[in-house]
């Protein structure tokens, strides 16, 4: 039921006050609420009424006051990362999005806080539960939930992912080698290569042929990243059908721009007295014999190679067991995605594994904590770079090389070996 209040437009307040012999405004706006509630109770949607001020006020007592009912070590098991830095998440997201800054709403009412926003959020992707899953604790609705994990994902992107999410510089390939040196007793790695599989419950039928393979029951989308010793993710390209192999996913990300454009960091290397222009990346058997690829021996015969063969197997490890903490601490990537839209699910990925890279480097566990850029290069394109990275000569020369290393360096398991 709609109404509308219709006065001359000689009317003034001083005559409206003297026509209902008194406040006229507040006549008005009982008039506007009275209206309201019967169209309220006319109406199929029925309205909740839900108190944000109460809920932030548990809220805080809950987690945020001098002395809150949950500590630290809680804090961290239910949002994933210290309070220190949710706090500051929750500072960089609401000085730079207007979203995310406290304001009223279309009733002149107060709105959620910023805190509440984050912390719905943080939920979701820490639990993968539905968006109302917590509408009893933060008194939020489905819609806004669903909103606020939107912009949540968005601004982490745009605010971090340019550290979090970045390709390493000649200063971090510089630590890169020394830690998994001293760690896998392998020089020049820069870290492992894999790929692995999101559900994707909602996806829609126009596409469930693409995204359906014969090893997996539900469609899935894969992604392609690159893990360090450290778990800290140095690559990720995530979004392709699954129809595909790692091979194919291969070919469509954006693994080797840098190096075809020339911009890459300078970073050689030497092993067995041997120099070498790039590092490298341990791999499986599927991956091809390039010549930034290490792949094992898929069936040695000699001590020399089944030496190698554990010591690479065994760190290459690191991308699988960074693939684990990942989906284990964020319980979205782990359940099947109720998403329609590839970009949603794909920002809720980057997002993740922003977050577990700031994680690590909050928490003291980062090999290369300190973002030093690498001075602006200019691009070229070269078309020598695609051949010397899918060289084979160079490939089977530097697997030769780091068997000899090895085995030079790990006298003991190769007597084992004998």
């Amino acid at each position: 039921m709609n109404r509308t209040l219709y006065f001359p437009p000689e009317s003034s307040e001083e005559s409206l006050d003297f026509a209902f012999g008194g406040d006229s405004m507040q006549f008005l706006c009982d008039i506007a609420a009275q209206a309201e509630e019967e169209d309220t109770a006319t109406s199929s949607r029925t309205y909740v009424q839900r108190n944000r001020e109460h809920a932030l006020e548990i809220l805080k007592r809950d987690y945020f006051d001098e002395n809150p009912t949950h500590g630290e070590a809680t804090f961290r098991d239910r949002f994933r990362m210290s309070k220190r830095l949710f706090l500051k998440i929750v500072g960089d997201v609401e000085a730079r999005f207007e979203y995310f800054q406290e304001g009223e709403d279309a009733r002149n009412k107060k709105g959620f806080t910023p805190l509440q926003k984050c912390i719905s959020a943080i939920k979701q992707l820490g639990t993968g539960n539905p968006p109302d899953e917590f509408d009893d604790y933060l008194s939020m609705a489905r819609r806004t939930s669903s909103e606020c994990l939107e912009y949540f994902c968005n601004a982490i992107i745009q605010i971090y992912g340019k550290e979090f999410l970045r390709r390493p510089t000649s200063h971090d390939i510089t630590l890169l080698y020394n830690a998994h040196e001293v760690k896998h007793g392998i020089p020049g790695m820069v870290g492992s290569i894999d790929c692995t599989h999101f559900v994707w419950r909602n996806c829609p039928t126009s596409l469930r042929g693409q995204y359906m393979r014969g090893d997996h029951q539900y469609p899935t989308i894969m992604l392609e990243a690159v893990a360090s010793n450290d778990l800290w993710f140095w690559h990720a390209f995530c979004g392709s059908p699954c129809s595909n192999n790692d091979i194919n996913v291969l070919q469509q990300s954006s693994l080797f721009t840098n190096e075809e454009h020339g911009t890459a960091p300078n970073c050689p290397f030497v092993v067995n007295g041997r120099l070498y222009k790039r590092g490298y990346y341990l791999t499986d058997g599927i991956y091809p014999t390039w010549s930034t690829f290490v792949k094992s021996f898929p069936y040695p015969t000699i001590p020399k190679e089944k030496t190698f063969k554990k010591v690479q197997e065994s760190a290459r490890k690191d991308a699988e067991r960074a693939f684990g903490v990942l989906k284990g601490k964020w319980g979205i990537l782990r359940r099947p995605n109720r998403h329609l839209k590839l970009p949603k699910i794909r920002n809720e990925v980057y997002t993740c594994m922003i977050l577990h890279n700031m994680i690590l480097k909050d928490d003291g566990n980062a090999i290369s904590p300190v973002y030093i850029r690498d001075p602006p290069v200019e691009p070229v394109i070269d078309d020598n770079v695609l051949s010397e990275l899918h060289d084979v000569a160079t490939h089977i020369s530097l697997r030769f090389d780091l068997v000899e290393h090895i085995a030079r360096n790990t006298p003991d398991l190769d007597e084992d070996e004998e």
